[in-house]
């Protein structure tokens, strides 16, 4: 009987001293134990600082087809997206009032010319007479000049008439550059004035146009580089800033981009881009040195003793597939990557 005691005993003691060897091993860091893998020596490298916007899809600048004179919109040939050429017709203006004015100059003209004739003839038998000493010199001066009347009145009223043709050729309206027709609102039979807008034509390259807080206004240059997500490109397109606005409204400065291939099939389309503002140094990592576990990121670090230690880290969106570590590590400390398959 005390045989069997103390071999329970010795099983109990064993049971007992095997149980605090399993608590250790539990509360025991993840962090001592050798690993194989990359290392990678955490030192700063310089990284271009990114700024989302949102933009559009338009062009350097636009161009307005007015009419010149008032009238009646008698025809227009354009609509919304049609594409025009600088010069061509897009619509005509009529003012019928012109055209009676033409008229009543012409039948001056008409009744000028009778008398330029009856003036001319006068001034015939008036040189023959002179001649035979009939009249005096006067007379004859006097002929004369009614003749050089008459033909004034002549060339007057053919000039006020040729002012009103001028002024009636000025109600045909042509496009002043060539491009999209983005605005042609006014229909046909419409009453329209002096300067009133008819359309709207696009004018100038295509480019995309971003609204820029005003905190970012010093920070963009020409020639910064932007990465436009256009709606008909699955990557970013890569863009250049080519012009600066140099008035703020609203609290944003307006920027130019160019970006090549641009397609303006739909001006005003939206885009997001990221705009470089400069540059500044950062920890950059591949993100294969980063592991997320209920929703925190870990790297393993090499400690002195070449153990390995999982820490948690702070990261953000980086350059490419890097991560950029804000927190949790610092520069010197060197990061242990997964290891390698056999």
């Amino acid at each position: 009987m005390r045989t069997l005691s103390l071999a329970a005993l010795a099983m109990g003691v064993l049971v007992a001293l095997g149980g605090c060897g399993t608590s250790e091993r539990a509360d025991a860091p993840i962090a001592s134990r050798p690993v194989a893998g990359a290392r990678l020596r955490l030192a700063p490298v310089e990284v271009t600082d990114w700024k989302e916007s949102g933009g559009e899809i338009t062009t350097t600048d636009r161009a307005d087809a007015r009419a010149r004179i008032a009238g009646v919109l008698d025809t227009l040939t354009v609509r919304k997206g049609d594409m025009v050429v600088k010069g061509q017709p897009i619509g005509r203006v009529v003012d019928t009032q012109l055209s009676f004015q033409a008229a009543a100059y012409g039948a001056q003209a008409s009744a000028a010319e009778a008398q330029a004739g009856q003036a001319q003839a006068d001034l015939a038998r008036v040189r023959y007479l002179y001649g035979k000493g009939v009249y005096a010199k006067a007379r004859l001066d006097q002929a004369e000049a009614s003749a050089a009347t008459a033909r004034a009145q002549i060339s007057a009223a053919r000039a006020q008439q040729s002012a009103v043709t001028a002024v009636a050729g000025q109600g045909l309206i042509l496009a002043p550059s060539s491009g999209r027709v983005l605005v042609a609102d006014v229909p046909a039979g419409s009453a329209v004035s002096a300067g009133t807008l008819v359309a709207t034509i696009t004018s100038g390259p295509l480019v995309v146009r971003l609204a820029l807080p005003e905190s970012l206004g010093g920070k963009v240059r020409p020639g910064a580089r932007v990465m436009v997500m256009l709606p008909d490109r699955p990557a970013p397109a890569a863009g250049t800033v080519t012009k600066v606005y140099p008035a703020i409204e609203a609290g944003q400065v307006m920027v130019d981009v160019t970006v090549p291939g641009i397609d303006g099939s739909l001006i005003g389309r939206r885009a997001t881009a990221r705009v470089a503002t400069g540059s500044r140094m950062a920890l950059l990592v591949p993100r294969a040195f980063v592991t997320t576990r209920f929703g925190i990121d870990y790297v393993t670090v090499l400690t002195a003793d070449g153990l390995a230690s999982t820490v948690p880290v702070q990261v953000t969106a980086g350059d490419g597939d890097r991560l950029e570590i804000l927190s949790g590590v610092g520069i010197g400390d060197t990061l242990v990557g997964p290891a390698t398959p056999r």
